[in-house]
């Protein structure tokens, strides 16, 4: 029974080291070469194909670093992760808030994840909460941290997170709200769309809530008190 149980548990630990190594096979591979899809993107597009019919595609366009705006930067930063430049993946300070006020309110209002916790989670993972997940994203955040420029953690985020029913990246996002290219942006439209980013698809056809606009506000007096990658 012993002996079952041992091979079993090697079985088993050679499996996850199998995983883990698949995961870092494709950090590297995104460290040099852009993502075409994540698998935040294809639950998108299968949450699109039910509603719209097989047909439908996700709007996505990939735009290198320097063809983004300036705005659109710090107010992802100011509204995500202020301490962006400043951590290696995990905000301890900003987790020990958001619990303090989840605590406070008897529920989830605040989460507390960095930017790359959350790129980790869109290109690999799912939107769920189990622990088991939780852990995955923290190993992949540690690779993506370990592996990548803050500059081009921010470039693939900024890139593929969900702005909208099938609405990926900056590009797309600025095209489909403001009529025009990411890297043409003002102040005000970037804050919008950074205030947009905790409940995109709700906000999509909400542009005038309250609770954005005022998000808006507050993300737009920060901007400038937060740096970004060159």
């Amino acid at each position: 029974m012993v002996r079952w149980l041992w091979k079993g548990g090697l079985i088993l630990l050679i499996l996850v080291l199998y995983v883990q190594l698949a995961f870092l096979a494709g950090v590297l591979w995104w460290g040099h070469f852009n993502p075409s899809n994540t698998a935040f993107m294809a639950a998108g597009l299968d949450r699109l194909q039910e509603k719209k019919g097989a047909d439908a595609e996700l709007r996505h366009k990939w735009v290198d670093y320097p063809h983004i705006s300036i705005h659109l930067k710090r107010a992802v930063v100011a509204a995500e992760d202020s301490r962006f430049l400043d951590h290696e993946g995990f905000d301890w300070e900003g987790m020990e808030k958001a619990l303090e006020k989840n605590l406070k309110k008897g529920k989830i209002v605040a989460g507390g994840s960095t930017i790359s916790q959350q790129l980790a989670k869109n290109l690999y993972l799912s939107p769920s909460r189990n622990p088991l997940r939780k852990i995955q994203e923290a190993i992949i955040t540690v690779m993506i941290e370990s592996l990548w420029s803050k500059r081009r953690i921010l470039e693939v985020y900024l890139n593929v997170i969900e702005w909208g029913n099938g609405i990926y990246g900056a590009e797309a996002a600025a095209r489909r709200y403001f009529k025009g290219p990411a890297a043409h942006l003002g102040p005000g439209q970037a804050a919008h769309l950074a205030a947009m980013i905790p409940n995109p698809r709700y906000y999509e056809n909400r542009r005038n809530a309250k609770g954005l606009l005022k998000r808006q506000a507050i993300i737009q007096a920060r901007m400038n008190q937060v740096k970004v990658p060159r």
